[in-house]
Parts: structure tokens; sequence; C-alpha cells
């Protein structure tokens, strides 16, 4: 009688155990991103290298400005803004991001680990917005530190020349956000790949061929186009980092400011949707 009454418990207590709070997951994902040994080291061996392609940039800009400054109307503003985060170190941090992106998911496919996840936490969709939180608020601070830290340098060494510029001039701010926001949007869009591929290198491969190739294969002469060319990754970062279309060359159908964060969101929150979704239906 005993024992049954105690089996009888422990089946309630089983039965009655509290499922874990979404909080529980963030805090289980922010554990397991650092527990990736190479992870302090890549992101700390990529902003050093960012920065440094960055402030190089600044350097050529600073010895090539007059000593008294730009001309007035010269567009000096947009030159200023493009030297502290070029399209060099954008492609880079791109491809950064996309492998940490893809890095996060794939490992746990690669060592049966994500099946200890699933078993342990039923709600896979709820593991996976958690997975999608801390990389996007990880690659988020990534991102602003590189932007920040290179946009301060930069305009620091062209103040020498009365060449650098503000964050309170109009449209620097836009620039200089929209660099820190790159990071996180390609690192879901890797996620996304990632969850949905399942392998290492064909992920990876794929992430690069959709953020890198595909703008390349459409121009902005036509409308349908130049709309699918807005909505890249890429172009949307290039028109939020052009503060000044004064001095610029604009094709018939310009990218928008609005257009451009759209866009942003448009790729974190199908991504999120497209890995939630293979990550609820398929087997693991």
């Amino acid at each position: 009688m005993t024992s049954t009454t105690t089996g009888a418990t422990s089946a309630t207590t089983a039965g009655t155990e509290p499922r874990p709070r979404f909080a529980d997951l963030l805090a289980a994902e922010w554990i397991r991103f650092w527990s990736l040994r190479s992870m302090p080291w890549v992101l700390g061996v990529g902003a050093l290298v960012l920065v440094g392609v960055n402030l190089n940039a600044a350097r050529y800009a600073y010895m090539y400005t007059e000593p008294g400054g730009p001309a007035p109307g010269s567009g000096h503003v947009a030159a200023a803004v493009y030297a502290s985060f070029t399209g060099m170190s954008a492609n880079l941090l791109m491809l950064l991001a996309g492998g940490v992106g893809t890095a996060v998911i794939v490992g746990e496919y690669a060592t049966g680990m994500i099946r200890t996840t699933f078993a342990a936490v039923p709600d896979r969709r709820a593991v996976l917005l958690a997975k999608a939180g801390v990389l996007a608020a990880v690659m988020l601070g990534f991102g602003a530190l590189v932007s920040g830290v290179s946009f301060a340098l930069a305009q620091a060494l062209l103040g020498r020349r009365h060449a650098g510029v503000s964050l309170a001039e109009p449209g620097v701010l836009h620039a200089v956000a929209g660099a820190a926001a790159l990071a996180p949007v390609c690192a879901l869009i890797g996620l996304g790949f990632g969850t949905l591929v399942r392998h290492a290198a064909a992920s990876v491969v794929t992430t690069v061929l959709v953020l890198f190739l595909l703008p390349a294969s459409f121009n902005q002469d036509h409308r349908w186009s130049a709309a699918i060319a807005h909505a890249m990754p890429f172009t949307a970062w290039r028109r939020l980092a052009t503060p000044d279309l004064t001095h610029v060359l604009l094709p018939p159908y310009p990218a928008t400011v609005t257009g451009s964060w759209l866009a942003f969101a448009g790729w974190v929150v199908g991504s999120v949707l497209v890995a939630a979704a293979v990550v609820h239906r398929r087997d693991v």
C-alpha cells in the first residue's frame, strides 16, 4: 500500500512539474552560446579586424584632406561617414555574422545535442526563439561596438583636418545604427539557413550566395528589379550609410531610409519564422 501511494505521488509530482520559463531558455542559450570555444576568439579577433579596416580607411581620408578642411558643399559628411565604416568592412561583417549564425544551430545538429535539448524542452519553437534572441542580442552588441568605436576613432582622426562629423549631423546617426544592425540581421539569416540546411559547409555557402551574389543579380533600372535589390541586406545598409544624397548619382528608382529599415526587419522576421516552422515540423 505504501509503495503504491509513493508511486502515485511520484507520478503526480512528475506530471505537475512546471514547464521551463522563457527566461530560463534565454539563460540556457546564453550559456550555450558562450560555451563554444571559438566564439570569443571569433568575435574578438573579428572586432579588431573590422575596426582596423575602418581606421585604415580613415587614415587614407585624412592623408588626402587639405589641412584647412574640405571645401563647403563638397559632400564631406558622406565621405567622413564612409571613412568610418567602409563597404569592405560591411562585407566582412556580413560574412562573420552569417557564419556565427549558422554555427550556433548547425553545431548542435552535428553533435546530436539538439535531440537532448528537445527532449528536455519539447516546445521546439520556444527553444528556437530563445536561441534567436540571444544571437540577435550578442550580434547587435557586437555591431554597435564595432560601428561605434570605428566612428569615434575615424572622426577623431579626421577632426584634426577639420573634416570630422558628429552624430548630430543629419543622416549620420542612421548610418552608424545601420552598420550596427547589419550584424544581427545577417546572423539571423545564417541561423535560418543553418536550421533549413543543417550542414555546416552547405549552410555557409547558401548564406554567402544570398548575402553576396544574389544582390548582384538585380539592377536598379527597372521598378521590379530595383525593389528586389533594395530588399537585400547589403543594399539596404548602403542606403543607410549614405547620409547625404546631394553629390550621389541616383538610379531611376533609388532606395529610401524607411524602406531599408523595413528590409532589415523583413529579413529578421522571415528568417526566424522559417527557422521556427522548420524546427517544429522536421524530425531531428
